[in-house]
Order: C-alpha cells, then structure tokens, then sequence
C-alpha cells in the first residue's frame, strides 16, 4: 500500500472511529473475534489490539482514547464507542483498511485523564513488543478522550507522532469544573430542592436514581418554567441555540449529569473538593444582586487546584502536530477552551503545530463525517508532509480548511 493511500485510509477509518461516539446511544457489546486480542495491562486496565491479515498492516498504528465513562460502570473496553450505528465493529474497518489499531479500558474509570494517559503509553509498548514499532502513531479521541490526546502529544512527542483532539477541555480544566459546578449551584437558585444534597456531595441515592427518576424530573422542571430556565442558561453562560430551545434544555440535563456522576469521584482522584465560585459575581438573571446574596457558595481545596494544575493541564508547548476540533456553540465543553488553548501556544510559539477546525454547529462532539475526515487529512499532512489527494472530493468549505494553511 502506497504512502497517498495509506492516508486517505486513515482519515477514513479515524472519521468512522470517532463518528461511534458522537452522540450516539450504546450499542451491544461486541465480542472480540477474528484479529483483535484482548490482554490486561500491569495498571489492571483491559486493552484490546486489532491487526489486519498477516502481510496487510500497512505499518501505521491508531490509538483510540475513549471519552467518560461513569465512575459506576466496570472496567472494560467500552463497546458503545466501537459500534457503528449500523452495527459495524469500528476496529474492523481499520484492519480492513490495512492499520492497526488499538484501544485501552484505562484502568479507572470516571475521571480518568491521569490514569488514561499512563496506560495509552503503556499500550504503545505492548504494541511494539509484539508487532514492531509503527511508522507513524495517531493518537485521538472526544471529550475526555481529547485532552488525553492533547496532553499526550504534549507530553509523550517521543511516542505519537501527532494528535486528533475533539470537543475536549484543552484551554483550562479548572475553569471547565467550575463550569459544570455553576451550572448545578444556579440550577439549585432557580429551583430549590429537586435534586436533593449539594452540589459538592452527591447523595448515593440521587446517583443510583438519576436514570429512572431525577432526570425526567429535571427535563420536565425546565421545560415547565422557560423563565427560570432561561435565566438559568444566561447566568451559566451556558452557549445558547436560537433555533432549538429543547436543545438547550437536553444539554442542561447533560451538565447536570456530570455534576451528578463526576462530582464525588473527582473530589476523591483529586484528593479535594475542585469547584470554586466564592468570589464569581454572576449576572443574567431578573435580580442579579439578590441571586449573587444567596446563591450558594464554595472554595476549592488547595490540593485538588495543585493536582489539576500538575496533571489535567495543557501547557500549549508543543513538539509534533495536534490538530482541535470543537462546534461554536459546545454547551458541554465550550469553545472558548480553544482560544485559552491558543494562548498557551502562542505563549510558546508553537502555532505552526496547532489547527483549530471550528463547527459551525450546536451540541457537543457534534461533527460531520466530512469535518472529521479534514481534519484528520490535516493531521496526515501535517505530519507526514503529504496531502491526501483525495480529500479533493470533500466539500470546498472544508477544503479551504486544508489549503489555507
């Protein structure tokens, strides 16, 4: 297989990787057959390697780091992202293609960029002791799974020779805790008493009910009260879809479900309590000044802020390519991570290495098959120096993406 097609191949089997995880709903569990081995990694986690036939593998190797997966679930490969919505086994169609591919449990669910991370560098020396080392390494993934790859290829240019990140909060994990922190304190301003604790402990009880009760309760408080519910999206400065309201209030249900499902298990991996509004002056409301006297109040622990400090940050120092993919109007992971990305890059003068590929688009990891594939094929000739040529068939709009760098 050339080098031209073994790029085209790429960006192909990447935009079928991550199209399994964006926004799509669990699909059965696949067994692992045919090519793909599972094995156990030293830290516990589970991985799986998937080669294509003996004399095929065209030399290049795809690592796939996973987005969040509640704390609450068991170790294991998570299915649901490697299911196509058509019943395809994604692996499947990267040995199909000729690469091979290979993707980590982590060992630890929940918050786990630390842990991922460890056990992606892991995996890459599991690989090579078994196949030899690849030509070329792609890290990517969505969300979590995309500050993985971009502290990866920050902190590993010896190991991935670049990165795919998407929808991921590269520009400041602090500022996202506390994003997804103010929008349960105000929630719990606008309407008292539905889910029952704080918004820094989370009762068992709410967490083992969200699915069944509290989450039909909430979508349902929020449609019920469009006053509130507005004031709420405006004072979370949470991104607004002006053609969907029931959007706003599907991803307000989605921040509420982090709050629920992350909070206790970050508090106990960072070793203390993240969230801090003490001193935020919150405005958007009818009565701004009567909101800001009783809305509810919290600091952060020191320990939690060092050990995001030292391992959840970006630093925007960059030694091999990392391509950004994120929608305008994420209201999960905002967009404004992509600008606080670029600063640290610019800081370091590394903008050579970064392409941020914008979505013009409402929702988190919201993105077209095309968008994914040119964003990959920039990735590809970012780092290999060639253009595949057949993303001249995609759309000019992201064509232009391409040529104007």
């Amino acid at each position: 297989m050339n080098s031209r097609t073994k790029q085209v191949g790429a960006v192909l089997l990447v935009a079928s990787l991550l199209l399994s995880v964006f926004g799509i709903a669990a699909a059965p569990a696949v067994q692992a057959d045919g090519h793909c081995y599972d094995g156990e990694q030293a830290s516990g986690a589970v991985y799986r390697i998937c080669m294509p036939p003996e004399g095929e593998w065209n030399g290049d190797l795809v690592l796939y780091a996973h987005g969040y997966v509640a704390f609450n679930r068991p170790v294991a490969i998570p299915e649901d992202q490697l299911v196509l919505p058509d019943g395809t086994y994604v692996p499947e169609i990267i040995n199909d293609l000729g690469y091979a591919f290979a993707a980590t449990s982590y060992s630890v669910n929940g918050l786990a960029v630390k842990q991922g991370l460890a056990d992606l560098v892991d995996l890459v020396g599991i690989f090579s002791s078994e196949h030899g080392n690849p030509e070329y390494t792609y890290l990517t993934g969505p969300s979590e799974g995309g500050l993985i790859t971009a502290l990866g290829v920050e902190r590993h240019p010896e190991i991935f020779d670049g990165g795919l990140s998407t929808c991921g909060p590269v520009g400041d994990f602090h500022q996202q805790v506390n994003y997804w922190g103010d929008v349960r304190v105000l929630f719990d301003y606008f309407f008292p008493g539905v889910i029952p604790g704080s918004p820094v402990d989370i009762p068992e009880e709410v967490i083992a009910n969200w699915d069944a009760f509290y989450e039909p309760l909430v979508e349902q408080t929020l449609r019920d009260h469009p006053g509130e519910t507005l004031q709420l999206l405006r004072t979370a400065r949470v991104p607004r879809n002006p053609f969907d309201a029931e959007s706003e209030i599907e991803a307000l249900v989605q921040l509420l479900w982090y709050n629920v499902f992350a909070t206790n298990d970050g508090i106990e991996k960072l070793g203390g309590q993240p969230y801090d509004n003490h001193r935020r002056f919150y405005v958007g409301s009818n009565n701004d000044w009567r909101l800001n006297r009783k809305v509810a109040r919290f600091r952060a622990d020191e320990a939690a802020v060092t050990e995001i400090e030292a391992h959840y940050q970006t630093s925007g120092d960059l030694s091999v390519p990392v391509v950004t993919v994120h929608t305008l109007g994420d209201p999960v992971v905002p967009y404004w991570h992509e600008r606080l990305y670029e600063e640290k890059i610019l800081a370091n003068g590394d903008q050579a290495l970064h392409v941020n590929v914008p979505s013009l688009r409402y929702g988190h990891c919201n993105f077209t098959a095309t968008e994914v594939l040119a964003s990959f094929g920039l990735l590809v000739y970012q780092v290999t120096g060639e253009l595949p040529l057949d993303l001249l068939t995609a759309p000019a709009a992201e064509l232009d993406v391409l040529i104007s760098r």
